[in-house]
């Protein structure tokens, strides 16, 4: 692993922020640092021009008129395509999963996403809200999915990628599906910050975004509590 620090990007914080998403680029920062992995977080504004070198992308939530500009700006911009291009990780949540598609549906009209991803979002009958549970596709390696949802779109997913996880509580994708995954992207309806409460999740984009086949383990006491806490207020 490089001695270099760990570039971790926050896309837009101007625009897509909601339901604490910041507090996956904390979490991520933390967690490198509890096994000596220097960290440099960088939170670049929709003024201003994506580094392409960065390690770790993080796209958040928003509302449609924010995430309608943060798509033509991405796209017009370039460096997200750049770094996805050379290897770089990308974990988005909710509005930021639906950018990497090739369209979402916003303020009445559909719009075209970022292509990154091959899978397209669009209006359900119903808004998704309350919690998100779901057993995560095992090429992953990791424990099931916990999280919170609110969002009103639905995500079909084409050939080229895989459900993060199939749900056992909540809407996901399409109340079978949740997320998606391809190579070094995952994208995921899951709020709460998403990786506060899956700590193995955050674990696995550092070890994609280092090149570590392993990280020291930490102490996850209170995590452990809180997901399972979350799994019995869920369960039938």
């Amino acid at each position: 692993m490089s001695t270099e620090d760990l570039r971790i990007v926050w896309i837009y914080p101007d625009l897509l922020s909601t339901y604490g998403d910041r507090g996956n680029m904390l979490i991520l920062a933390a967690r490198a640092r509890g096994r000596g992995i220097p960290v440099e977080t960088i939170e670049i504004r929709s003024d201003q021009a994506l580094p392409d070198s960065a390690d770790l992308y993080l796209i958040g939530g928003g509302e449609d008129g924010p995430q309608a500009l943060a798509a033509q700006r991405l796209n017009a911009d370039g460096g997200l395509h750049r770094a996805v291009a050379r290897g770089s990780v990308v974990f988005a949540v909710c509005a930021g999963y639906q950018l990497l598609g090739t369209s979402f549906f916003a303020k009445g009209s559909s719009y075209p996403g970022l292509s990154l991803l091959d899978l397209q979002s669009d209006r359900g009958p119903a808004r998704a809200v309350g919690e998100l549970h779901g057993v995560i596709d095992p090429r992953l390696g990791l424990p099931p999915l916990s999280g919170f949802e609110n969002h009103g779109g639905r995500t079909h997913l084409g050939p080229g990628v895989s459900p993060l996880a199939q749900v056992t509580t909540g809407i996901g994708n399409d109340g079978t599906s949740e997320g998606a995954w391809r190579g070094n992207l995952i994208g995921t309806y899951s709020h709460g910050p998403a990786l506060s409460r899956n700590p193995a999740l955050a674990d696995l984009l550092l070890r994609w975004a280092t090149g570590a086949g392993y990280l020291p383990p930490l102490d996850d006491t209170w995590t452990d509590r809180l997901r399972h806490e979350r799994q019995v207020a869920v369960a039938p």
